[in-house]
């Protein structure tokens, strides 16, 4: 099990993976984002636009448009890479709450 610090260093690791200003699949992109981690019982929460991933919290708020539920060692192997956002969705070890389009959309960004 990864600790509370190195979850929210894999939260600044997976943003800086996401696509960057300039990168067109991030386009238009505005949305409210968290991230459950299921065995520590914390939520991260942020802003997503434009490719970019800040205004990172721990604070309670309304539900994010896009919603990640998943394991603390789940979320370090997304963030260094050697965990695939789409083969952990349909595996079940990650679960993605979101609309079609974003699912799409941010599968195409990690």
């Amino acid at each position: 099990m990864a600790s509370p610090e190195e979850c929210k260093a894999a939260i600044a690791q997976l943003a800086a993976r996401l696509a960057g200003p300039g990168d067109r699949r991030a386009d238009g992109l505005d949305r409210s984002v968290s991230a459950e981690v299921t065995d520590l019982g914390v939520v991260f929460r942020g802003h997503l636009h434009d490719g970019v991933l800040d205004e990172i919290t721990t604070d309670e708020g309304p539900p994010a448009q896009i919603r990640l539920i998943l394991s603390s060692n789940d979320l370090v192997l997304l963030a260094v890479g050697e965990l695939s956002l789409g083969s952990a969705w349909l595996s079940g070890r990650v679960k993605l709450q979101a609309s079609l389009a974003d699912m799409l959309r941010l599968r195409t960004m990690i």
